[in-house]
């Protein structure tokens, strides 16, 4: 059982880092705020302030093709092509999940088979990518990932799930 520090840190996350950002772009937004939320903490422990380490950036940890396949969303109108578009973007939480959303519209399949297209499968095309999401996954990614789904979903009373 999570512990209340561990619990008030995960809905934090999920209220502060997973905002609903519809009002960015007039596409649908597949991935709830608590999906995206449990995809943050199983990424990278959806520490504030996380830059580019390499070619991955920002909470989501998100490469510069996955944030073009996303479709390059930017902030405050800045410009695709602009040198700074894609770290600006990806390291700011809402920004960030935003591209995720792109990214969850485009390639949104059901990779663990059970006949439906839910944050279980969101989880895996974020990890593996839009191409590749069947099969197995990091046991800590995974495990990380349940914990916070679980944790938020006890604490408001709700099933997230398969």
């Amino acid at each position: 059982m999570a512990s209340a520090v561990t619990l008030s840190a995960i809905l934090l996350l999920v209220a502060v880092v997973a905002a609903d950002v519809s009002h960015l772009r007039g596409s649908p937004q597949p991935v709830t705020e608590v999906c995206l939320g449990c995809i943050c903490q199983a990424t990278s422990g959806c520490k504030q302030g996380a830059q580019c380490e390499g070619d991955h950036c920002g909470l989501f940890q998100i490469t510069w093709a996955y944030w073009a396949d996303a479709g390059k969303p930017t902030l405050n109108g800045k410009s695709p092509d602009d040198p700074d578009a894609y770290p600006t973007c990806t390291n700011d939480p809402y920004c960030a999940a935003l591209t995720v959303q792109g990214y969850m519209n485009k390639f949104a399949q059901d990779c663990n088979g059970d006949g439906r297209v839910d944050c279980y499968d969101y989880m895996a095309i974020h990890k593996k990518g839009g191409y590749g999401c069947v099969g197995d996954l990091p046991f800590n990614y995974v495990s990380v990932f349940n914990q916070c789904v679980s944790a938020v979903a006890g604490a408001q009373g709700q099933h997230y799930g398969r």
